[in-house]
């Protein structure tokens, strides 16, 4: 009996160890992941996502099925992320997640960013006190715009017009205001990332002035004071040296015009032969500077219509100088070959931290420039029929 009793304790002993040991190591798993759970309104939704947020990409981690509105998440995450919440591309929100965290997500509506609550994460509250404040401005702005394209036409137009632009103006100037007070007041939370990057629409940030880097900068130091290792101070620290780099090329730029060279940024790349053109090449036609993807569907269809356009002023003086923003040689090359275009198309392969893309404040395709005789820019971001009625302004007075 006694020797079964020493056999007994010492399987007792030896259970707690393995039962400590394992809860050791979920410990360890768990600091490697985090969780969301929640609840909306029923609706067609059968499922709901979560992406990773880089600056220009998201990642997908994981989805799961919604129950009567109910979801959970488990989540592989080894340092805080921005992380995308989704039911389709046009209807997300975005949280700030750390590891061992529990978020909890309450939707007032299946149309997540019209009202949701957040709790388990201090910094996705910040995030969503961001986040609401641009909606209510862009929501003020739009209004405007209505009132604006509304009153076009009607006697009396030219006296309101001043007065809707005004009004506009200060709405727009508020939301900066807001932004930078905000990082102003969170320079330690890394919420305060978000308000660097917030934009009134897909072309306009809503810190877009020169002057606005301090603040990159100003946030750029704390941040790798106290979290030098995380990927996304890495990533905001990159930004930063990146729009230094093009303020310096500004400025040398400035005063390239002063002394009568070109007046425009110069690229230098190499086109799909391997040989390396300049932008300022063309100098003495009217160029339209031009970035582009294979992958981008909207640019395929434009790259169709700016043949027709090539066609018929190329003659004239007028030429393509196309950047791609591939990072895949082979899908480049393809593309231009297959649709036949026959200006100048060169790419770095780096997107998206192509330095010609960064040059000219480029995030994604399709954008373009144009640049007349001189190297002047005078329109930018003309598409369809816009671009048609400019070429025909220049080329058929």
């Amino acid at each position: 009996m006694a020797g079964y009793r020493d056999k007994s304790v010492l399987l007792r002993s030896l259970f707690i160890l393995l039962l400590v040991t394992a809860l050791g190591l979920s410990g360890c798993h768990n600091k490697e992941t985090m969780r969301i759970s929640g609840k909306i309104p029923p609706s067609d939704y059968q499922r709901i996502y979560v992406d990773l947020l880089d600056v220009n990409i998201s990642t997908p981690l994981d989805s799961a099925r919604l129950r009567k509105g109910k979801f959970h998440l488990h989540v592989p995450l080894s340092e805080p992320s921005f992380l995308l919440l989704k039911l389709d591309p046009y209807n997300y929100i975005t949280i700030l997640a750390s590891p061992g965290e529990h978020i909890r997500i309450t939707a007032d509506t299946s149309f997540l960013p019209a009202g949701y609550q957040v709790n388990g994460s201090e910094e996705s509250k910040l995030v969503k006190t961001l986040d609401d404040h641009l909606r209510r401005t862009i929501q003020k702005a739009d209004s405007i715009t209505t009132l604006y394209k509304t009153a076009m036409n009607q006697a009396g137009f030219d006296t309101l017009k001043t007065k809707l632009e005004d009004a506009y103006q200060k709405i727009i100037d508020g939301q900066r205001k807001f932004s930078i007070a905000f990082i102003l007041d969170h320079m330690h939370d890394l919420a305060s990332i978000k308000a660097i990057y917030q934009k009134i629409d897909d072309n306009a940030f809503v810190l877009n002035s020169i002057r606005d880097i301090q603040y990159l900068k100003i946030l750029s130091d704390t941040l790798t004071k106290y979290f030098p290792e995380l990927r996304i101070t890495r990533a905001l620290v990159t930004d930063f040296n990146r729009e230094m780099s093009k303020y310096k090329q500004m400025q040398l730029n400035a005063m390239a015009q002063k002394s009568g060279t070109i007046g425009y940024l110069d690229i230098k790349l190499p086109d799909i032969n391997g040989d390396t053109v300049k932008l300022s090449s063309l100098r003495g036609k009217y160029i339209l500077l031009s970035f582009w993807a294979s992958w981008c569907d909207q640019c395929i269809q434009e790259n169709l219509e700016f043949k027709t356009l090539y066609k018929k002023y190329h003659s004239k003086g007028f030429d393509i100088y196309q950047v791609s923003l591939d990072n895949r040689r082979d899908a480049w090359t393809r593309a231009v070959r297959f649709d036949e275009l026959p200006w100048i198309n060169v790419s770095d392969l780096s997107y998206p931290n192509s330095p010609a893309a960064n040059l000219y404040n480029v995030r994604q395709p399709p954008r373009n420039f144009l640049l007349d005789p001189k190297g002047d820019l005078i329109a930018r971001d003309l598409h369809g029929r816009s671009l048609q009625i400019k070429l025909s302004q220049i080329f058929e007075p």
